[in-house]
């Protein structure tokens, strides 16, 4: 009864609309409505067929309002009428929202039938919680990846990103992260992935269980650049109402880029003037009011956020990898020479890092990934002399035990999708493989 009551609080006493008068590429021009709407008002375009467009005011121009639609312009033509739409776009999930697989309208695309609606609504584009309010982060997460797990331990409540460039292994990843982390709730966001991985990733890498307690949200590429943005939003509101709920909530979002590129194309459209590397400075703006809506609440449920990021030509230091790692709590860096030489997940132990880290492992563990750290990192800085045979053993104790374990430890960082880890077993692993050189030398 109060979302029927909301709903007709909702209805306009009075129906204001205007007209087309130019519509050029995406870029509908609307006379007649630019005193009654602002930026982000939803319009309804009426069509010359029986589809009606959904449109977004995204700036003004001589006394004209800008529109990007939701879908494509097929039908639209000079003088169509342009009906004023909602001010605010809001859902209404419940629980019953798990298990499904939603467009960025919300609307179910699994054939399984229409999600009942809730009661209250959630507005699409929030605001992150107070900092003042906010609990701090919680106790680590098992994330079911050893090299995670060990190397750049997460606690609950962290937002941490995926960086990576193309074909290295990040959806493979995410998959992983999916089936093994240890959350009530996933709350997954496929944002301009390509139409075919949307089948695989929840048929093959999800799976029947993984979807039980997971929502899916999914705006593949050939979908319009509003659309795409809209769905990151969407998956963040979905994760603050289960959050709300008092559950951990496990946010993965595929991919950060693909959200700064729509609103890239949606600044560029509406005449904003390009920055860096074409990037418009809402892109940088909209960045942190995004990702900050991850995170610990209010109350006792949390939002841990891992966030791919789509690195171009490899270049880690290239706008939004740079803009994303100055906002996030952590980093994962995937190697594209890693993965060439066929150790999966392709990490960069020697440089990702967990912000977190430090306070949430006991001591024993912080002192036994040092010593790991410390001896790829020695190998990995002698690895050019002793490919070419420049190196005596003998000639440096720590070179030679890093020669001795390094193929120990790169087996320990490699691990099959279907393989799980848990915190116990992967500790339990390094310390085993630490001792090795020790004991050997206590033998000898």
């Amino acid at each position: 009864m109060k979302s029927v009551i909301e709903d007709i609080d909702r209805i306009p006493v009075v129906t204001r609309y205007g007209r087309v008068s130019s519509v050029q590429g995406l870029l509908v021009e609307v006379a007649g409505i630019q005193s009654e709407v602002s930026i982000g008002s939803r319009c309804v375009i009426e069509t010359r067929r029986s589809v009606d467009v959904t449109a977004e005011v995204v700036g003004f121009r001589d006394d004209h309002a800008l529109l990007m639609p939701f879908r494509e312009l097929e039908g639209v033509g000079l003088g169509c009428r342009v009906i004023i739409g909602d001010a605010e776009p809001v859902v209404y999930p419940t629980r019953a929202w798990l298990g499904r697989v939603v467009n960025a309208f919300g609307e179910p695309i699994d054939g399984k039938g229409p999600i009942p609606r809730g009661v209250d609504s959630y507005a699409l584009k929030a605001s992150p919680p107070p900092a003042h309010n906010r609990h701090r982060v919680g106790e680590k997460i098992d994330l079911g990846v050893r090299a995670i797990n060990t190397f750049m331990t997460c606690c609950r409540g962290q937002r941490m990103g995926i960086f990576s460039g193309s074909g290295i292994g990040k959806s493979v990843l995410l998959s992983m992260l999916s089936r093994y982390t240890q959350s009530d709730v996933n709350v997954i966001g496929l944002v301009g992935e390509r139409g075919r991985e949307v089948t695989e990733f929840i048929q093959d890498n999800l799976g029947e269980e993984g979807l039980k307690k997971s929502v899916v949200v999914v705006a593949t590429s050939d979908e319009s650049a509003l659309a795409r943005r809209q769905a990151a939003y969407l998956t963040l509101t979905l994760s603050e109402y289960f959050r709300d709920l008092d559950n951990d909530v496990l946010c993965l979002m595929d991919s950060v880029t693909r959200f700064a590129m729509a609103q890239r194309e949606i600044g560029l459209s509406g005449g904003e003037p390009p920055a860096s590397r074409g990037y418009t400075p809402t892109v940088f703006a909209e960045l942190p009011k995004l990702l900050e809506r991850a995170g610990p609440g209010e109350g006792q449920g949390t939002i841990t956020g891992l966030f791919t990021v789509l690195v171009e030509g490899d270049d880690h230091n290239e706008p939004i990898s740079d803009a994303v790692r100055a906002i996030l709590d952590g980093h994962i860096i995937m190697d594209r020479s890693i993965a060439e030489r066929g150790r999966f997940p392709p990490i960069n132990i020697l440089r990702s890092v967990s912000r977190t880290m430090p306070k949430c492992n006991a001591p024993d563990e912080a002192a036994q990934i040092a010593e790991a750290r410390t001896l790829i990192a020695t190998y990995e800085g002698m690895a050019e002399m002793i490919r070419l045979g420049a190196y005596r053993t003998g000639s440096d104790p720590a070179v030679d035990r890093a020669i001795q374990l390094y193929p120990l430890l790169e087996g320990y960082l490699a691990q099959d999708i279907e393989e799980p880890a848990n915190f116990a077993t992967a500790f339990a692993q390094l310390t085993d493989i630490l001792g090795q050189a020790g004991a050997e030398e206590v033998a000898a």
